[in-house]
């Protein structure tokens, strides 16, 4: 059913949000878009945060999805540096931290999610950070350099990332993980391997198995981080990247159903509410092709649910399916990652390692459930085609690097 002539707001302007209200106009939404930011600044890309900002080669203008006045000229009401702070389903409003409120026809919940802290021992000292805002790369950017140490506390992409970063603008960097080897919840084995031999020759120390239980710090800045061990390690400054948490409380508190995220159907729409959205990390969503739900954090889940939700409002017909892709640049280094390793039963390398251009595929039966592809393009474009038409595939062919991805995908 359309509802384009409603007030539809936006609650978020990240990377969903932004495209969400960009979308809305471009489909032909005529009613009135109000877009709530708690940021200061306008939609960003928030990916290069952990490269491209922390190195100076990029800033809020050059990151934006849009330019400031874009929002003005297409009549999109912007709200910066403003929450939400309650959602009242049955008076359809929003309530809001500047102590204003906003009626909606249709609400868009694109809150994202945010960092996950430790609850440690000197958890607010000054120099602790995390890696999700513009104004966090900023601070981090001022703080690392030449001379300088920088605790990463976790091993996933982010860490990598930073710990790349770091390395990049001279800082000495010591990545501290909880596994016994990096990327332990989102990678295999020889992923793992691969990004620890390339970060160490990179000149990155890492602690491996090792509980952080503390920090340590002098005149309110931070200047150790305390293992369980009873080491200190030295450092001028933390970086925390263990994970994050969705931002649901507003749907929650509001009786939204919620799965550690609002639950929402293929259309991006609350199971609760017909009049409410959800989208990008915020979102427990269907995924078709692997017949289950599930949370994603990455940039091509908060477009294609922009995508979905932005339709269903103006009564476009549903957008295709997407095979899930997320990827991480690190030094000179591509990963790109398509699908999830659901239910997998063999892994096959294609490729070597050594050279760093291959690829992992993770496979239930002849079935490709993911690829990660480091550096090698074919592999992760075919990839996608396989595991999203769900088609059988020829081992020893996917195992043959002399034939082409086309072929073995043919």
């Amino acid at each position: 059913m359309s509802q384009s002539g409603g007030h539809v707001v936006i609650v978020g302007a990240g990377h969903a949000g932004g495209t969400a209200a960009a979308l809305l106009r471009q489909y032909g939404h005529e009613g009135p878009i109000t877009m709530i930011g708690e940021e200061p600044i306008p939609p960003y890309q928030r990916p290069p945060l952990s490269k491209a900002w922390l190195k100076g080669e990029a800033d809020a203008d050059s990151l934006a999805l849009k330019p400031l006045e874009f929002y003005g000229e297409h009549g999109i009401d912007f709200r910066a540096s403003v929450t939400a702070t309650a959602l009242n389903r049955g008076a359809k409003t929003v309530a809001l931290s500047d102590g204003s409120s906003v009626s909606y026809d249709t609400l868009i919940l694109a809150t994202g999610a945010r960092a996950i802290a430790l609850p440690i021992e000197g958890k607010d000292l000054a120099g602790i950070m995390f890696l999700r805002t513009a104004a966090d790369a900023e601070a981090l950017k001022a703080t690392v350099g030449p001379g300088k140490t920088l605790a990463v506390v976790g091993g996933g992409y982010i860490g990598l990332e930073v710990a790349a970063s770091g390395r990049a603008l001279g800082a000495e960097v010591v990545v501290l993980e909880r596994e016994e080897r990096i990327l332990a919840r989102v990678a295999c084995e020889a992923l793992s391997d691969f990004f620890t031999a390339y970060h160490e020759k990179q000149g990155v120390t890492f602690e491996l198995g090792c509980s952080v239980t503390g920090f340590e710090g002098k005149d309110g800045h931070v200047t150790g981080v305390k293992l369980a061990d009873g080491r200190v390690i030295a450092c001028d400054a933390v970086v925390v990247g263990v994970g994050a948490h969705p931002n649901d409380e507003l749907a929650k508190d509001a009786g939204l159903d919620c799965a550690r995220g609002v639950v929402v159907d293929l259309d991006a729409r609350s199971v609760s509410d017909p009049n409410v959205f959800a989208i990008g990390d915020v979102a427990h969503r269907p995924m078709p092709v692997y017949e289950r739900m599930f949370r994603m954090e990455s940039v091509p889940n908060a477009l294609e649910q922009a995508k979905q939700a932005a339709s269903a409002i103006v009564g476009r017909p549903r957008p295709a399916g997407e095979c899930p892709w997320q990827w991480s640049d690190q030094y000179d280094l591509k990963l790109q990652i398509a699908g999830y390793a659901f239910d997998v039963d063999e892994i096959l390398v294609r490729g070597d390692p050594a050279s760093a251009k291959f690829a992992v595929f993770h496979l239930k039966g002849d079935q490709v459930q993911s690829v990660e592809a480091i550096n090698s393009p074919p592999e992760f474009m075919m990839g996608k085609l396989l595991i999203l038409n769900r088609k059988p595939v020829d081992k020893a062919k996917l195992a043959d690097p002399s034939i082409s991805m086309k072929e073995v995908a043919a």
